[in-house]
């Protein structure tokens, strides 16, 4: 009897909502519909831990001793939590692989999220062989980003807070900020090309690809745009994220 085809386990932890689903890596698609459980309030680091464990068990059976890839909301560093945006405070210097290997008895890769959603574009979406320099950024509640160079990660780059003009990029670019000043999309497109053109100017990328909820309407802002590099919308939507932590987890003993 052959045996049943196991899948790594990505779950995405957010501001609002974690969300798991097992990844076919073969494809680059979720296997099974995804669960999404509300983030405890507070978000602290044994409130996240319990839904974590929540959602591998509930895909257990798909997962079994499969490694768990994560993407979180923060700067992550050998498995260290350096910051935290939309989570609790008391996340920073918890040592986040090693608290969630040992409650789960699983191999953890943890990642910032941006790098996570890059890593899926980068292997199944809009980035797939593309060589050089690539450049990621997700269009928000601010302006995530992540690097890459000839396919490996340079881990927690985040440009989305260099300073152009005086303001803080993502100040004045985000897409929550188009929304809030009720910006029109040219008017917003003006912001993006000076943050654009400064990205390429410093890193000189092959590709920059474009991803957030707000890439679904690219035709409305990505062509007013006049940038030598090569600029693109992201392909895997919201499950990027998901998808390129499953992938980093599959592959961490690499």
């Amino acid at each position: 009897m052959a045996k049943a085809k196991t899948y790594a386990l990505g779950i995405d932890v957010g501001g609002s909502g974690i969300k798991g689903a097992p990844v076919d890596l073969d494809k680059g698609k979720f296997a099974t519909d995804r669960l999404r459980i509300d983030t405890p309030k507070p978000a602290t680091p044994d409130a996240v831990a319990e839904v974590i464990e929540q959602i591998a068990e509930n895909f257990a059976d798909e997962t079994k001793g499969e490694a768990i890839g994560i993407t979180f909301p923060a700067v992550v560093m050998h498995g260290v939590v350096k910051t935290a945006a939309n989570i609790d405070k008391s996340w920073i210097e918890t040592e986040i692989e090693q608290k969630l290997e040992k409650r789960l008895g699983r191999d953890i890769s943890v990642l910032n999220d941006a790098d996570a959603a890059g890593v899926g574009e980068l292997h199944f979406g809009a980035a797939k062989d593309q060589k050089g320099v690539v450049v990621m950024t997700t269009l928000g509640t601010g302006i995530g980003t992540a690097i890459f160079n000839n396919g490996v990660l340079v881990p927690n780059s985040e440009l989305g807070h260099i300073e152009i003009d005086g303001h803080d990029a993502e100040s004045r670019a985000a897409e929550s900020v188009r929304d809030k000043e009720d910006l029109s999309w040219e008017k917003w497109a003006e912001r993006l090309q000076k943050y654009y053109s400064t990205l390429e100017n410093l890193l000189w990328p092959d590709l920059i690809v474009v991803g957030g909820g707000v890439s679904k309407k690219h035709e409305k802002f990505l062509p007013l745009l006049d940038l030598r590099t090569k600029i693109v919308p992201a392909k895997l939507q919201n499950d990027a994220g998901i998808i390129g932590a499953a992938w980093t987890a599959r592959h961490k003993r690499d």
